[in-house]
């Protein structure tokens, strides 16, 4: 304890109802302290009954400065590995207009479209770039990494030779052996499951092995090598094998495209454009397919629609094919994708425009032919004379340790493999690189240093050099000096609501605060421009980090064990239930392959199980939402011979601590079966109880949620899993790191060691400056709040899921099904909720026509009664609209939201007053009103005329 504390305490920062707010919001619950509703929430026989062992909390600026020495332990070499991850120039505008700016990474996924119209334009520019470069027409809005990419792939390709020839069952997928290495490593994690089997070989020398469904090169290799795969792709067509082609856009700049090759996906890391390689991410992954492909695609898709009025308006298209829609019948379980990452990429194609992106390339390029030219003068031989931005060097073994002694004495990292020195150039490599490069291979040769020596010829084959237009688009030829840049970003910004205007209540999403001082080292050169396979020894700091926050997290859960390297919470899911997979098969149980799965369970769920390669089978929720004891009983009895886990979540999907869970769990572990907790609701538990406690075996943990990672407007997200000692060995492996030196280690699951490593440090500092107590106290008031909304609504909504002493968890249902039958539905509610300048709560889930409140521990109790304001004043007009005061079919409410095109219209006509329809309550008319940029959105046009490029300009003036 220090002698001379700081008043500046982050816990007083986070926490919104500390203070004087406390004592009323109490009244109102009828409890004297919050250690008694606490008490009255959480079942006495899951409280936590000791403290977490986590350091006292640190103020900001101690964190900082912390935080500075440990940077200082990371080494900041010139980097030259490549391998899917570049050095890139971002530009100042994008990192200052979006990167560090709230506006932009605390969005949420633009499911409410009126008030997101901004990211989606963002993103309809991403598939735009990625539809153009590959020669594809349908792109997805992103994926997590390269290697999950290539798993989505291959899953895309397995699914749809099963549909088309169910009598058939082709398992074999063909992999180059020059294919990435930490891709490969990715393929395994998915094949295995799925019982496919991955054959790796030559596809320029080798036949495709019979049984084959589909086959995947990489474009240029892992090698650098620039192969002409069409006679490849042609021969896989002609016996009727699809083909994938992992990638790299700023070679697609100047070299022919995997569309006109005839690939049927083409996919890769957006990293260079613009992006820091954070030690591994988060980057956005882009997957571009063939028409034929569109609904099988895996991710979200951007489309164009219209409003009401015939508008244009964005939305996401296609969202019957999503995982939470299609749960066990899903073939991926993508949710979070990386949507921060891929407006950056997007506003670094608007920035530069086609003529830049070009130069960018061709300078790259050329700067490799003029390394070539002067290596081949020194006499060295490469393993290829076609290339973009990688040279293979081919050298004996004491020479290639000559020749990495003197790059590092120079503090220049390359990439070295079996007798190989790699060097792969990006934008950042300047001429006094190149020089200094020369001059180490003429020292390991005892040779007189040189200067580079220009090569003004291609390395590029006639056949592969690009020949056709891309992003001809107005907006990619608009915004090249810095002002047009700055307005089209605040343009797009200004259309999307976010924590900068109001609280976003989205229950199970845990829309908390995203503290300035947690996100700002982010960008240090130290954690930011840090290749994720640099030398172990140059990346002490980060090392540091990683150690101290798996400490932290196991602390959190109760476990002993833990892995940071999934980066999405189902990509949490899919890694828990592998070593979950692995623990039985290890014990010679294989046939262990029903995992039971409640009703109300998030469609990540189902999904991550069938991906997982096991078979699901619900069971029933009584009407209060709450597990049926006995149904999971008799199930788990029935399937005992071949039962592998229970998934569960808790506190309940519904908002409640379920007494009966540690019976449930012990049900499971009786019948030879584990336990899996689904980390979602975890702000409700930290410091209270634990998944430990309970009885689970392995959960993930949302660091995008309880740990306060941004939401970015879909991504990025972190979903590290922890596990108890019987699991620990299982943890996922990685082939360029040994994180789990276990012998049973499972295969990757992402394609960087530690994931999307660079956000880590938002989760590390929320919980250095928190400490336990800070946590805990988070967690009790996260509870608090949802119980006072509860308590100020219950009057007029019926508060669906209570536990049994009447209170919820973290989050709270208001049903909203009564009002159906007088024609108001709960999109009618969430829409209007927009025109109080409110983002909706989760809608519709997990029971149909009901919106679900999550408050967090981040808001004041002026926010909450704000909030709670509006949505009282909503159930007056649903009251005026039964009493007939307003007609069913055109009233505020079916007509939210209103636009201030609308409202300012001379031909105004609703039956209301524009005051009544824009500005309903006091607070909106002193400065406090967003206004949507559009009205709401038909969902149904949008999917029957699919768009999902930026359409050509006749299409705006049409509009």
């Amino acid at each position: 304890m220090a002698i001379f504390p700081r008043y500046d305490q982050f816990e007083k920062r986070h926490i919104g109802t500390l203070g004087p707010d406390l004592i009323p919001m109490l009244k109102a619950l009828g409890v004297s302290s919050l250690d008694q509703l606490i008490q009255e929430t959480i079942p006495d026989s899951i409280r936590r009954t000791d403290s977490m062992k986590i350091p006292e909390a640190l103020s900001e600026f101690d964190y900082l400065q912390e935080l500075k020495n440990t940077a200082s332990l990371n080494k900041l070499n010139r980097n030259f590995i490549g391998q899917g991850y570049y050095g890139t120039i971002t530009p100042s505008a994008i990192a200052r207009n979006i990167f560090h700016n709230p506006g932009w990474y605390t969005q949420y996924t633009p499911y409410q479209a009126e008030i997101a119209q901004g990211r989606l334009e963002a993103l309809l520019n991403y598939q735009t770039v990625i539809s153009d470069l590959t020669e594809l027409p349908i792109a997805n809005a992103s994926l997590l990494d390269e290697g999950t990419a290539a798993s989505e792939a291959m899953l895309l390709f397995h699914s749809a030779k099963q549909k088309k020839n169910k009598s058939e069952s082709p398992n074999i997928f063909f992999v180059d052996h020059n294919v990435f290495e930490q891709t490969i490593d990715v393929l395994k994690s998915r094949s295995w499951p799925k019982n496919i089997k991955i054959v790796i070989g030559n596809a320029l020398t080798e036949a495709l092995p019979e049984n084959c469904f589909g086959a995947l090169v990489q474009y240029p290799d892992k090698t650098g090598a620039l192969n002409d795969y069409s006679d490849f792709i042609k021969n896989a067509k002609d016996a009727g094998i699809l083909t994938a082609m992992a990638t790299d856009l700023l070679t697609l700049c100047i070299v022919k495209s995997p569309g006109e090759i005839g690939a049927d996906v083409a996919f890769g890391n957006s990293q260079r454009f613009g992006v820091p390689m954070g030690f591994g991410g988060p980057h956005a992954a882009f997957f571009a397919t063939r028409d034929e492909f569109k609904r099988d695609l895996p991710g979200r898709i951007i489309g164009v629609s219209v409003d009401q009025y015939g508008n244009r308006a964005l939305r996401m298209a296609l969202q019957t094919r999503e995982q939470h829609i299609r749960r066990e019948k899903a073939t991926s379980n993508i949710c979070t994708a990386q949507a921060l990452l891929a407006i950056m990429t997007s506003m670094y194609a608007v920035y530069h425009g086609p003529n830049g992106l070009k130069a960018i390339s061709k300078r790259v390029h050329d700067m490799t032919c003029a390394l070539y030219s002067s290596l081949i003068k020194l006499n060295y031989e490469m393993s290829s004379a076609y290339f973009f931005d990688t040279l293979s060097i081919k050298v004996d073994e004491s020479k290639k340790l000559k020749i990495q002694s003197i790059a590092l004495k120079n503090s220049y990292n390359f990439w070295y493999r079996e007798e190989y020195v790699q060097i792969s150039l990006d934008e950042t490599t300047t001429e006094a690189d190149l020089n200094t490069i020369i001059s180490i291979f003429a020292n390991a040769n005892n040779e007189t240093s040189t200067e580079f020596q220009m090569n003004v010829s291609t390395q590029i084959p006639a056949t592969l050099v690009r020949t056709s237009n891309y992003l001809t688009h107005d907006v990619f030829n608009s915004h090249q000096t810095e002002s047009a840049l700055m307005r089209y970003i605040k343009r797009l910004e200004n259309k999307d609501l976010s924590l900068v205007h109001s609280m976003i209540s989205l229950g199970s999403c845990t829309m908390k605060l995203n503290a300035a001082t947690e996100l700002i080292p982010v960008s240090w050169p130290e954690f930011a421009d840090l290749h994720p396979f640099t030398p172990e020894d140059q990346t002490m700091g980060y090392q540091k980090i990683v150690n101290e926050l798996e400490s932290f997290l196991c602390q959190a859960t109760g476990f002993e064990a833990c892995s940071l390297q999934p980066n999405s919470g189902a990509q949490g899911e899919f890694a828990g239930l592998l070593t979950i997979k692995a623990y039985h098969e290890s014990k010679g149980e294989k046939n262990r392959n029903i995992v039971l799965i409640p009703a109300s369970a998030h469609g990540t769920n189902p999904a991550s199980a069938v991906v997982a390669g096991l078979d699901v089978v619900v069971t029933a929720c009584d009407e209060n939402g709450n597990i049926i004891v006995e149904d999971i009983r008799n199930k788990a009895i029935q399937h005992k011979d071949s039962l592998a886990a229970l998934m569960v979540t808790y506190p309940s999907t519904h908002g409640v601590f379920e007494t009966s869970i540690k019976e449930v769990c012990q049900i499971v572990h009786e019948q030879g079966g584990l336990v899996y907790m689904d980390g979602a609701n975890m702000n409700a538990q930290v410091g209270l109880t634990s998944p430990s406690i309970i009885g689970a075996d392995v959960c993930h943990l949302n660091l995008h949620k309880t740990f306060a990672i941004p939401h970015g407007g879909g991504g990025p997200g972190m979903g590290p899993i922890c596990v108890n000692n019987k699991l620990k060995e299982f943890l996922p492996g990685h082939v360029f790191r040994n994180i789990n030196p276990s012998s049973h280690a499972v295969p990757a699951v992402s394609a960087a060691p530690y994931g999307s490593a660079s956000i880590l440090l938002i989760s590390y500092a929320y919980i250095k400056m928190l400490g336990p107590d800070g946590m805990t106290s988070a967690t009790k008031h996260a509870i608090l709040n949802a119980n006072y909304i509860a308590s100020r609504l219950s009057d007029k909504y019926k508060v669906l899921y209570t536990g049994e002493k009447g209170r919820v968890a973290h989050e709270l249902i208001i049903d909203l099904r009564p009002y159906k039958d007088i024609g108001i539905s709960a999109e009618d509610v969430a829409k209007r909720l927009m025109d109080y300048s409110f983002h909706a709560p989760t809608l519709s889930f997990p029971v149909a026509g009901t919106i679900m409140i999550e408050p967090t521990e981040s808001e004041n109790k002026e926010e909450l009664d704000r909030f709670c304001d509006a949505l009282l004043s909503i159930r007056e007009e649903i009251d005026e609209v039964a009493k007939g005061e307003y007609p069913v079919e055109n009233n505020v409410l079916c007509n939210a939201p209103h636009t201030a095109i609308l409202i300012t219209s001379d031909n105004y006509d609703k039956p209301y007053t524009r005051k009544k329809a824009a500005f309903p309550i006091p607070y909106l008319e002193h400065g406090m009103k967003f206004w949507p940029s559009v009205a709401r959105v038909n969902n149904a046009h949008g999917d029957r005329n699919l768009i999902c490029t930026c359409p050509p300009l006749e299409a705006y003036m049409n509009a």
